[in-house]
């Protein structure tokens, strides 16, 4: 059964022309002009991308550090002792902590959106992952929040850095600003996700790695990119 659309999804539709594709601009532009959520909606892009998931050697995981933010506030929780929890904390952690966050987590506390571990927290961490990784919160070296500078991983989280994973269909979908945001704020973080992708191509992909680019505010349509056009518009 076909999902129903609300009245203002289908009057910010008829405003899409869905047989054109976008240069960047016009359709960051565009997804602001009919962005129609009464919340200052965060702008995300979706890659539909040329790999295989079920390889190995054809995952896509990482982060970055947006160069104009989120506009989003992330709760960090890190895990860590001594001089590396008294760091965490001076880099603006929200909670730091050990054995005494475990127990709280396996009780039931999940108001945070990030999770950072110093490696010999990670046996205790562990415990966690039934919790964690369900939730796409399990620390992980990949996107840096395994790692001994737990203040330096505090501070690119609460800098704008957001994490990515492709999904068993080969999507990507990455925050890349909010509504708000001016054009050129949003261009800049838009090229820099679109550099990274590009960067972080797996070497055994085969055959066209970038298949469609879209963006699209929360509760809005897409709108599709060419994406030779998002780096040179951002510059």
């Amino acid at each position: 059964m076909a999902k129903k659309r609300s009245r203002k999804y289908l009057a910010a539709l008829e405003q899409v022309d869905r047989s054109k594709t976008y240069n960047a601009l016009e359709a960051i532009e565009l997804v602001k002009e009919i962005a129609y959520a009464k919340i200052d909606s965060m702008i995300e892009v979706a890659y539909k991308l040329g790999l295989n998931p079920k390889h190995a050697d054809q995952q896509l995981r990482g982060a970055l550090v947006l160069p104009n933010g989120t506009g989003r506030t992330q709760t960090v929780v890190v895990f860590a002792e001594g001089s590396a929890a008294d760091a965490a904390r001076e880099a603006g952690a929200d909670f730091v902590g050990s054995s005494d966050l475990v127990e709280k987590i396996e009780g039931g506390w999940l108001d945070f959106d990030v999770v950072v571990a110093s490696p010999d927290m990670m046996a205790q961490v562990g415990r966690l992952g039934r919790v964690l990784g369900p939730k796409g919160l399990m620390p992980n070296p990949k996107t840096g929040t395994v790692t001994p500078d737990v203040a330096a991983a505090v501070k690119d989280i609460k800098a704008g850095q957001v994490a990515y994973r492709i999904d068993n269909q080969a999507n990507l979908h990455i925050p890349m600003g909010k509504v708000s945001f001016d054009a050129q704020a949003l261009r800049e973080n838009f090229a820099a996700i679109h550099e990274t992708v590009l960067r972080e191509k797996p070497a055994s992909a085969k055959g066209v790695y970038v298949k469609s680019v879209t963006i699209a505010s929360t509760f809005g349509p897409g709108v599709k990119i060419d994406p030779t056009t998002i780096i040179r518009d951002a510059e």
